[in-house]
C-alpha cells in the first residue's frame, strides 16, 4: 500500500526536478548566484564539486559506474555541460523494494564565467570521477603592474 504512494510521491519529485534542470539548460543556469555556481538538492547526479583558482576552474563530478565512453563534455561562452548515460542491469524477475541508484540520461549545465577559455579545457575519468580543468583566459589573470 505504502509502495504505491512512495512511487507517486517519488515520481512526482522527480518530475519537479527534470523540469528545473531544463529551466536551468534553457537558461543557462543564468538565474543562479554567485557566478552560476550553486548547489543542487541532494540525489541530483552526478554530484558536483567546483573550485576556483585565479588559474583555472576546476570541476568534479562523481559518477560512478559510468562508461566513460558515453560521456560528453562540452564547453561554450562560459558553460560548461557533461552528459551522459549510466545502466544498471535490470532484474525481470526481481522485485525491487527500494531503488536509490540513477539509471538512466544525465546532464549537467555548470555556468563558469566569462573569463574562462573554452580551448583549454581537459577531462580524465579515473576511479568514478570525471575531474575537468577549465583555464582562465591570460587576460584575466591578475597582473603585477610595476610602479615607477
Amino acid at each position: 500500500m505504502f509502495g504505491r504512494l512512495t512511487s507517486f510521491q517519488d515520481s512526482l519529485l522527480d518530475e519537479f526536478w527534470r523540469l528545473h534542470q531544463e529551466m536551468d539548460e534553457m537558461l543557462g543556469d543564468g538565474l543562479s548566484s554567485a557566478g552560476g555556481i550553486r548547489s543542487a538538492p541532494r540525489g541530483t547526479f552526478p554530484a558536483v564539486n567546483v573550485i576556483q583558482t585565479p588559474a583555472e576552474v576546476q570541476v568534479y563530478l562523481f559518477a560512478p559506474g559510468v562508461d566513460p565512453k558515453k560521456l560528453d563534455v562540452s564547453a561554450q561562452r562560459g558553460l560548461l555541460t557533461v552528459s551522459g548515460e549510466r545502466n544498471i542491469p535490470v532484474h525481470d524477475e526481481a522485485t525491487y523494494y527500494r531503488q536509490e541508484r540513477f539509471s538512466g540520461e544525465f546532464r549537467r549545465a555548470i555556468s563558469l564565467g566569462d573569463d574562462v577559455d573554452p580551448d583549454k579545457v581537459e577531462a580524465k575519468y579515473r576511479d568514478g570521477i570525471l575531474q575537468i580543468q577549465v583555464r582562465r583566459r591570460e587576460s584575466a589573470k591578475p597582473r603585477q603592474v610595476e610602479i615607477h
